[in-house]
């Protein structure tokens, strides 16, 4: 049965705050994003449309006059889409819920969203990278093995630093990898890399006082690597190779995705291996492939100088 009282904006966001940790597991950075842009349409529509400006009375009007507003202050389209995608989600919800009797996004059409291609390596660069790494260096296994683990992994970087000595099938040759939403897939390790990552866990236990024993990455006091020791880690040997190009963590996974794709992996393969729920994440890789055909021409072909 359809709510029949106005609806309070504070009471539904609560709600759905609720729904979209709980029952949607999405990451705190996901959740925020979307109630940042509910809470913008929120003020507009309650200084535009004041007595229609609960939830329940909502209608598409209400909506595009809102997208109009930002896109005249220059919202890029990729913006333009999440802010689309929090509405959508928010009301949908209310809908699901019986709070709504209709869905005022309905005729939304979200932009076409800017597709930039990331940065990647080349193999060259790849062991260039690793080959600057001192293995004479207290800490140069370890740094090593994380980063052929997420290079020959594909592994986000939250994925690297949260691994666990008991996420490690070297028997099997496989590690599991808890990724986004707390889903778990398993993806095939190498021998030189399980090499490399037994080297270093041998050295690892005489760190000392580890305060979480069972992550596997750890720094000199024994504390569990951040996303941004591991930034500085790799910014250090990119530099220390030569590599001129600017990259990131995310910039391995990036490479080891795009050199499956042109040995011939199939991209339904690259997807499960990566834990993209969508197969069109994994397709920008397909257009990055196509780029390097064409810088391949360019450099090589008589007629492509």
């Amino acid at each position: 049965m359809l709510r029949t009282m106005a609806l309070n904006w504070d009471d539904s966001l609560k709600r759905f705050t609720k729904y979209m940790a709980l029952e949607r597991n999405l990451s705190d950075n996901t959740v925020q994003s979307y109630l940042h842009d509910i809470n913008s349409f929120r003020e507009f529509v309650s200084s535009n449309f004041p007595a229609e400006s609960t939830p329940d009375l909502i209608t598409g009007f209400h909506i595009e006059q809102f997208l109009c507003s930002v896109y005249d202050d220059g919202l890029k389209a990729n913006s333009q889409a999440r802010r689309i995608s929090g509405l959508r989600a928010f009301f949908n919800f209310l809908l699901n819920k019986n709070l709504i009797a209709s869905m005022p996004t309905e005729q939304i059409n979200s932009p076409k969203q800017e597709r930039n291609l990331p940065q990647v390596l080349t193999v060259d660069e790849i062991f260039a990278l690793l080959d600057a790494i001192d293995l004479s260096d207290p800490l140069g296994h370890r740094n090593r093995a994380i980063i052929e683990l997420m290079y020959g992994c594909g592994l986000r970087v939250s994925e690297a630093i949260s691994l666990k000595t008991s996420d490690l099938f070297f028997n099997d040759g496989f590690i599991r990898v808890i990724g986004k939403g707390d889903k778990m897939r398993l993806v095939p390790v190498n021998s030189t890399t399980m090499k490399m990552v037994n080297i270093y866990l041998e050295q690892r236990n005489s760190m000392p006082n580890p305060t979480n024993t069972s992550v596997i990455f750890l720094n000199r006091l024994g504390k569990p690597l951040t996303r941004m020791m591991i930034f500085t880690i790799i910014r250090k040997y990119a530099e220390i190779a030569g590599i001129a190009k600017k990259i990131s963590p995310h910039t391995l996974r990036h490479s080891f995705a795009t050199h499956l794709l042109q040995n011939g992996a199939d991209i339904r393969v690259i997807q499960e291996l990566l834990g993209h729920e969508d197969i069109s994440t994994t397709e920008i890789y397909t257009h990055l492939d196509k780029q390097s055909l064409h810088e391949t021409i360019s450099k090589f072909h008589p007629m492509g100088r």
